[in-house]
């Protein structure tokens, strides 16, 4: 009799585990009929002079899309949504700023705009605008570690569009 209580408290015991592991807040709910997605190369109008901006944001966005495995990135015309992304606005403003007036720390914010849309049924899913910031050190007038700042935004700007792909809330 006890062998029998022991096994109906560890069965309890699992399925209260596992019925508490099936949500989560990722969602990973796409747009119906969305399984593969062409995204083109970034569009740049920010008027900020980094070279391969363009480039290094399409590529970040491509690896999260395929490490998430929500989507199957594909050409344009075998895709059935397209990402369009343009970088509108690149501020690089002082953040941290030491004795004698010197700046010590800087912050980079980058403004992407991004439309999604169902090519099949030829509609617009959402259009959206995301903003976000990295921050690097600079010492006097040098600009050297920018590129840290740069990928850091980047990288939350890229987290943020997967999100919303892959969440459809």
């Amino acid at each position: 009799m006890r062998k029998i209580i022991i096994n109906i408290v560890i069965l309890f015991a699992l399925i209260l585990n596992l019925s508490c592991s099936i949500y989560s807040f990722h969602g990973n709910n796409p747009p119906e009929g969305i399984k593969t997605v062409f995204v083109p190369l970034f569009e740049d109008v920010s008027g900020f002079s980094e070279a391969n901006l363009k480039e290094n944001f399409t590529e970040a966005l491509k690896s999260r899309i395929i490490s998430d495995n929500t989507f199957l990135i594909t050409d344009k015309t075998k895709a059935d949504g397209l990402l369009t992304c343009t970088i509108s606005t690149i501020k690089d403003d002082p953040l941290v700023i030491s004795g004698n007036d010197n700046v010590t720390k800087r912050k980079i914010t980058i403004s992407v705009k991004v439309n999604f849309q169902n090519l099949k049924k030829q509609k617009l899913i959402w259009e959206r605008s995301y903003d976000n910031w990295g921050d690097y050190n600079s010492s006097g007038n040098t600009f050297s570690e920018r590129e840290t700042g740069i990928t850091t935004a980047m990288n939350k700007i890229c987290d943020d569009i997967l999100n919303d792909i892959t969440s459809n809330w």
